[in-house]
C-alpha cells in the first residue's frame, strides 16, 4: 500500500453555481481559501456534496483541474470516482487526469443493490485498475446497500485499499471495523455528528460537510479528539450537533449552500432535482450559525 496519510479534517467541497446554473469558479475559490485558512488537512473533490450526479464529465474534469491548480500542493486531494457500473468506474479512472491527486473516494454501488460478494468484487476490480489508493465510501442511506464490517475487513486486505469513509450511522459496525482492522487501514467518519464518538473509538478524523462553512470549529473538534481531550470534544460536539442536524434536514448540500450564501461566499443555487431549503429551515440555520460564530470570537 502506498504511504498515504489522511488524518484529521477533510472537507467535502461544494460546487457553487451561478443563477444560470453554470459553475461559479469565483465562489469555489472563495470556499477553498476559507477552508484552507480554517486549517483543513485535505480536500475531497467531486464527492456527494459537490452534486456530482448533476455534473457532466467535462465539468468534473474542469473542476478537478481548477481545484488542483488553486490549492497548488498546499493540502492533499482526494477525488470521488464511483458508480454502479464497475466497468464504467474503471474506464472513468483510466480517462481522468489524476496527476496531483493522492487517492480516490469510491462509493458503494447504488440502485442495483449488489450482494456483499458483488460489493467485494466491485471494489477489488477498481483497486486493481486504479493507479491511486482507494478509500471506500459506505453510505447506505444514499445507496440502499450497506458495506458490512465483514466485507470492509475483507477488502482491507487488498493492498490498494487503504481505508473507509464510514457513513452508515451504525456505531457498532464502525467499532467492529476499528477493532479488527490492520494498523495501516484508515477508518474516517462520514457523519459530522458522529465525529467525536468515532474518533474516541479510533477513527482517524472526519470528511466533513459542515467544515465548508465552519472549518475552524470542526478542526478544533478533531484536534481535541486527537490529543485525547474527550470531555471537551464531547461538549463541542454536543454544541455543534443542533446546527449539524438542521444542515441535513432538507438534504445535502442544500443546507450548507444556504449557510455559505448567507456568509457571502456563494449564491444559493442548486441543480435539480435538489432545491433550496425551506424558509423555516433557513431561519433555523441562520440562528444556529450565529451561535457558532459567537462561540468562535
Amino acid at each position: 500500500m502506498a504511504d498515504i496519510r489522511f488524518d484529521g479534517l477533510g472537507v467535502a467541497l461544494v460546487t457553487p453555481f451561478k443563477s444560470d446554473l453554470t459553475i461559479d469558479y469565483g465562489g469555489l475559490q472563495k470556499v477553498i481559501e476559507h477552508v484552507l485558512e480554517g486549517g483543513c488537512d485535505y480536500l475531497v473533490v467531486l464527492g456527494t456534496t459537490s452534486e456530482s450526479p448533476t455534473l457532466s464529465y467535462e465539468e468534473k474534469t474542469d473542476i478537478a483541474e481548477f481545484i488542483k491548480e488553486r490549492t497548488n500542493g498546499r493540502v492533499p486531494l482526494i477525488i470521488g470516482i464511483g458508480g454502479n457500473n464497475t466497468t464504467g468506474v474503471v474506464n472513468d479512472i483510466s480517462k481522468m487526469n489524476l496527476n496531483g491527486y493522492s487517492a480516490i473516494l469510491s462509493v458503494t454501488p447504488y440502485y442495483n443493490k449488489p450482494t456483499q460478494e458483488g460489493l467485494y468484487q466491485h471494489f477489488k476490480a477498481i483497486a486493481e485498475a486504479s493507479p491511486l489508493p482507494i478509500l471506500l465510501y459506505n453510505v447506505p442511506g444514499r445507496t440502499g446497500v450497506n458495506l458490512t464490517a465483514k466485507t470492509t475487513l475483507r477488502l482491507s486486505k487488498i493492498s490498494n485499499i487503504y481505508g473507509v469513509k464510514e457513513a452508515s450511522g451504525n456505531l457498532s459496525q464502525s467499532e467492529e471495523i476499528i477493532r479488527n482492522k490492520a494498523a495501516n487501514f484508515y477508518v474516517i467518519s462520514g457523519d459530522d455528528a458522529l465525529t467525536y464518538p468515532l474518533m474516541r473509538k479510533g477513527a482517524k478524523g472526519v470528511i466533513s460537510v459542515t467544515a465548508n462553512a465552519f472549518p475552524k470549529e470542526i478542526k478544533k473538534l478533531v484536534e481535541l479528539c486527537r490529543v485525547g481531550q474527550y470531555h471537551e470534544a464531547e461538549n463541542l460536539q454536543n454544541f455543534l450537533n443542533p446546527f449539524i442536524g438542521h444542515l441535513f434536514e432538507d438534504g445535502n448540500p442544500a443546507g450548507v449552500k444556504s449557510v455559505l450564501s448567507k456568509m457571502g461566499f456563494i449564491e444559493n443555487v442548486l441543480r435539480l432535482p435538489l432545491v433550496r431549503v425551506n424558509e423555516k429551515l433557513e431561519e433555523k440555520l441562520e440562528k444556529e450559525s450565529k451561535k457558532i460564530s459567537e462561540l468562535s470570537k
